[in-house]
């Protein structure tokens, strides 16, 4: 990124051309439904969701759990979305002012909320999460969520999810945008609004994906309205090096490692094989070799299940006192990272978890009567 990057505070109000959009929120609601976005009623001129009946009010209890959604009513938000048409034209029949929202994660969707609130930006190294900004890179007027994001995007050396007039974009009230797209694989982003894990893309820039809800494109509040900029609706597939962000900070699903499993044979005759304390290089080789073999196919292959089982074997060997931890922890983490590249944090998981479990279960090798 160039030290001579310059911010406009103008930045924040950049507009397009605005084609009609639709006003009365039962249209609202049954056009969204077409796209295939489950939708929830929102508090009259609000962008917080429908209250909450009083006994659910007074009763806390998991969504889930909860008889009013298998009624068919509103409560509880986001978690009771749907794309019933009948259902969506007795909420919003009843009440015709309610405001529209769109639950994200059961549809994939993945928006960048930019906000455009005037503050004080904070430290440096809170800018963007875990990347440092040199002391040299000017910032002078850099004030808001699109600066930062733009600052982001600069260093990635890609334009700015707020220039992407492929997918769906929406200026809000304050003059922040949602910038819409869809997860084009399996994986579940998580949202960062509300999450309480202090996930976040950048200052000011949030994620509402999985667990988390967006105000409809053409909703009306008391603020004003949520306009689509330019004349594109549909949320294009999430660009690759936005998604690798996404995972850098947090925003994928924290999945529990697999249980640790009780070494295999096979695996332990490879061990035995050669020749046990003293050898160590070939007692590493022998059990990275499945980890190794992973990395012939992009994806799947069993992978987790053979980190898994090497973790724990060499755990059991590290016991034992046949291998060094820091040696055989450096080891396996180097090959994983080989062959699977990105998933550093899901790697160091399973590589704990295993090695914790082997520990517990040293593996003296044939003939021992420890």
């Amino acid at each position: 990124m160039s030290a001579e990057l310059r911010f406009s505070r103008s930045d924040s109000r950049q507009s397009g051309p605005v084609p009609s959009v639709v006003a009365r929120p039962t249209g609202l609601a049954r056009w969204c439904v077409r796209q295939g976005w489950p939708v929830h009623p929102l508090a009259v001129g609000r962008k917080t969701p429908a209250g909450n009946c009083g006994d659910c009010r007074t009763h806390i209890h998991p969504p889930a759990t909860c008889p009013c959604l298998q009624a068919g009513r509103w409560c509880h938000g986001f978690h009771a979305a749907t794309t019933d048409l009948d259902l969506v034209s007795r909420w919003w029949g009843e009440h015709p002012d309610f405001g529209v929202g769109v639950s994200c994660g059961p549809v994939g969707l993945v928006v960048v909320d930019i906000d455009a609130h005037s503050a004080q930006p904070p430290a440096r190294d809170r800018i963007l999460p875990g990347i440092p900004i040199a002391d040299h890179v000017d910032l002078s007027g850099l004030a808001n969520g699109f600066h930062t994001l733009a600052v982001l995007s600069a260093l990635r050396g890609r334009p700015s999810p707020a220039d992407d007039a492929g997918t769906l974009r929406v200026r809000t009230p304050s003059g922040g945008m949602h910038v819409w797209y869809r997860a084009g694989d399996a994986r579940r982003w998580q949202s960062s609004v509300g999450s309480g894990k202090g996930r976040g893309l950048a200052w000011q820039v949030d994620i509402r994906a999985h667990g988390s809800y967006i105000v409809a494109p053409g909703n009306r509040t008391r603020d004003g309205v949520y306009t689509p900029v330019g004349d594109t609706r549909t949320p294009a597939e999430l660009p690759s090096w936005l998604a690798e962000e996404l995972d850098r900070t947090g925003h994928l699903q924290e999945q529990k490692p697999p249980a640790p499993r009780t070494t295999p044979p096979r695996a332990l005759q490879a061990v035995l094989a050669v020749g046990g304390r003293g050898r160590s290089e070939g007692v590493l080789s022998a059990v990275l070799a499945p980890v190794e073999a992973c990395g012939q196919v992009d994806q799947g292959a069993g992978f987790s299940d053979a980190l898994n089982r090497a973790a724990y074997t060499l755990g059991g060997l590290v016991a034992a006192g046949r291998l060094r931890r820091d040696q055989a922890e450096e080891a396996l983490t180097d090959v994983a990272v080989r062959v699977r590249p990105g998933q550093e944090r899901r790697i160091g998981q399973i590589i704990h978890s295993g090695f914790t479990a082997g520990l517990k279960r040293p593996l003296h090798g044939a003939g021992s009567h420890r």
